[in-house]
């Protein structure tokens, strides 16, 4: 697996994060996963980089999506694929955060960088944070880290974790494989079809940890919380970035105006993760023969991940993964309900700017949405 170009190690920071502390202490925290044989190793990145490559004709079919750059996405790749394990997927993660930083280091109080102390606070957060979702996520596109060597966003796929659900769920492999891929091929061509969709989620991120930034408590004072610490403002970073809300209380630390903000980034997350898991179902079962299979048995595994309870409840609200359920279904539910009433293209619209984009309310009221655009 090719985790050591992920493993990079990033660059110095003044911000409320140790970011190579980080991205060590993920790679220590994530399990390495699954036992096979290398044998199967091999052979399991290689059919990866096969499914990655056929889901993207598939995914812009079903979609209608085209790249805004004019390349063929029947015959050319969308994003660099990167098949990586779950210390690669973590470390990936870490440079995302870090990219996102600035804000943080630019808004402090005052302007003075935090001590190494509380930078080490927040490389711990983030990286436990990372290292526990490392074996939870299948697969990822990043448009944020986008550069020379992947000018239209990396695509990784998480090998060890894409095995060990096939394994559970005992579905056909290539099918399976294949299934995973187009939801991520679908998210490339998203951000491909709307060169500006990066930089817009971007933007709101930043304007949301730059006023935090200005705002940072101390912690506490008599008992009492100022306001968000350093250690929250990582850990919201997180949450906005991922989609997830790790249940540590952070957003009731927020006022009215930075909430709005964060469940504006929400409903644009809900929306790409609502459509990429219609469009990975409506590929048929002439290209995934058994893809109600692997939907019913996969929903299965997600309900019943739900009903957890002790240790494993605990784990899933300190992940969001309950948060992120929600996020995939309600996101489903508008873009299905949009598409029947408008068809596929006036959908697409959606992609045309960020004025477009459903606003929370419309998320659970997918007619507003189609009244406030299509009129």
């Amino acid at each position: 697996m090719e985790a050591t170009e992920m493993r990079r190690r990033p660059g110095p920071s003044r911000g409320p994060v140790d970011w190579p502390v980080a991205a060590r202490l993920a790679g220590r925290v994530a399990s390495p996963g699954p036992v096979a044989s290398r044998t199967e190793l091999v052979d399991l990145v290689a059919a990866l980089r096969v499914a990655a490559t056929d889901a993207t004709a598939h995914a812009s079919r079903i979609t209608g999506l085209t790249p805004a750059d004019g390349t063929d996405a029947a015959r050319s790749s969308v994003s660099l694929v990167q098949v990586v394990d779950r210390a690669g997927w973590a470390s990936a993660n870490v440079r995302v955060l870090e990219s996102f930083s600035a804000s943080l280091t630019d808004g402090l109080t005052d302007g003075e960088p935090p001590s190494q102390a509380v930078r080490l606070v927040g490389a711990a957060q983030v990286g436990g944070v990372l290292g526990l979702l490392a074996g939870k996520v299948l697969g990822q596109f990043d448009p944020f880290t986008a550069d020379a060597s992947a000018p239209r966003g990396r695509l990784l796929l998480v090998a060890p974790n894409i095995l060990q659900v096939e394994r559970a769920l005992e579905v056909e492999p290539a099918d399976f494989r294949l299934w995973v891929a187009l939801h991520e091929q679908t998210h490339a061509l998203q951000f491909a079809a709307a060169p500006w969709l990066a930089d817009h989620l971007r933007e709101r991120a930043a304007v949301l940890l730059e006023d935090l930034g200005g705002h940072v408590g101390l912690g506490e004072r008599d008992g009492h919380r100022t306001g968000p610490d350093l250690g929250d403002l990582a850990q919201l970073a997180v949450e906005a970035l991922t989609g997830r809300d790790a249940g540590y209380g952070v957003l009731d630390l927020l006022s009215a105006e930075q909430r709005s903000l964060l469940e504006e980034v929400s409903a644009v997350m809900a929306l790409l993760e609502g459509h990429a898991d219609v469009a990975m179902d409506a590929v048929g079962r002439s290209v995934v023969p058994s893809v109600r299979q692997i939907r019913a048995r996969f929903e299965a595994r997600r309900d019943q991940g739900a009903q957890a309870r002790g240790v494993q409840r605990v784990v899933r609200r300190l992940l969001g993964l309950d948060a992120k359920l929600a996020q995939y279904r309600d996101g489903a539910a508008f873009v299905r309900e949009v598409r029947r009433t408008v068809g596929n293209d006036q959908f697409n619209v959606v992609f045309s700017g960020p004025e477009q984009l459903p606003t929370p309310h419309e998320i659970g009221d997918p007619l507003s949405w189609v009244r406030r655009v299509h009129g």
